[in-house]
């Protein structure tokens, strides 16, 4: 299948994103990966991981970007060689990139929607917040946005110090809003960014870019 989504955020970010409906032979086709990028292709067991792999390299070049492109720094963050901001996320059948003109960092994530989170949210919110939501589904909805939003922004700090609990706040928002805020706070600063989500076939996408 070719792109599911497109979404322009603003007139510099660009969000796309993959349904992984294809057999690994049919990404292979017209995708050139870098020495490095096929030795980590070749290391990958899952036959997923290595489809969601081959599936960015797709969404790279609906942006007009080959794998040669893409390089990681020592924390394994993505960058482009020429100075233009990405950021790369993979979750079973979906995959997704955001990119920016801008030099101000952007984060992504894709996430199914599971019951699983139920048992890890006291790691990453305060879980009291939720006692009003009654539903089940909305409150598995709502803390899957909160866990996306909260990885877009370690994506964007891209340093592995970051608590989710402690140094990553989300401000509460409505279903209906498809938006929100949210901050980094480490060290004695703050940086806010604007976060919009989305949600579909069971996987809700969350992004971040700069506020």
């Amino acid at each position: 299948m070719p792109l599911y989504k497109s979404l322009t955020v603003n007139k510099n970010t660009k969000v796309l994103i993959w349904k992984i409906e294809e057999s690994f032979n049919q990404l292979k086709t017209n995708i050139l990966l870098t020495d490095k990028s096929q030795s980590r292709l070749d290391g990958m067991k899952s036959d997923l991981h290595q489809r969601g792999f081959l599936s960015v390299r797709h969404l790279l070049k609906e942006v007009g970007y080959s794998d040669a492109d893409l390089i990681y720094d020592e924390f394994g963050k993505p960058h482009l060689k020429n100075g233009k901001q990405i950021s790369i996320t993979h979750s079973f059948t979906f995959s997704g990139l955001i990119i920016s003109d801008d030099k101000q960092p952007v984060g992504i994530d894709i996430e199914m929607q599971r019951d699983k989170i139920l048992k890890i949210a006291h790691k990453f919110t305060p879980i009291k917040e939720y006692n009003t939501i009654a539903n089940h589904d909305a409150l598995i909805s709502k803390l899957t946005i909160v866990w996306g939003a909260k990885e877009s922004l370690y994506k964007i700090y891209g340093k592995k110090k970051l608590r989710f609990l402690e140094n990553i706040y989300i401000e509460d928002f409505k279903f209906s809003d498809k938006k929100t805020t949210g901050e980094i706070r480490y060290n004695n600063e703050t940086t806010s960014y604007k976060i919009q989500f989305l949600e579909f076939e069971g996987f809700t996408c969350t992004y971040a870019y700069d506020n």
